[in-house]
């Protein structure tokens, strides 16, 4: 078993959605056999976790899965090593989440190369 630490993209969307676009980045430390699978238990956890509730001001806010930005095999786990979330803000959403696709694109067609290689 090996061990991935996966960025898990999410955009949170308040009301109607009249604001800055915001994006939680989460760091995931995920336990898989490769790296194939390391990214799709990435996204299960993504979708599994989407999420929606009232805020203090009775909207909605809306917690949906964007995809799988980054993903590294950890060769050793640190003692104290920092895992964190970071929830950013951009003016251009829709380049952020395309970028966010292009990013997961980019770890499925090297794990594609890299078992086609192995065949």
């Amino acid at each position: 078993m090996n061990w991935y630490l996966a960025k898990i993209i999410y955009r949170i969307v308040c009301g109607d959605g009249e604001h800055t676009a915001q994006f939680d980045e989460q760091l995931r430390l995920i336990a898989a056999t490769d790296e194939e699978q390391a990214f799709i238990k990435a996204i299960e956890i993504g979708e599994k976790e989407e999420d929606n509730f009232m805020n203090m001001r009775k909207e909605t806010v809306y917690w949906q899965f964007i995809n799988v930005a980054e993903l590294y095999r950890l060769s050793d786990l640190i003692d104290g090593a920092e895992l964190y979330s970071n929830i950013r803000e951009t003016e251009n959403a829709d380049h952020y989440i395309d970028t966010t696709h292009k990013k997961a694109a980019h770890i499925q067609e090297k794990t594609t190369h890299r078992l086609l290689q192995l065949i």
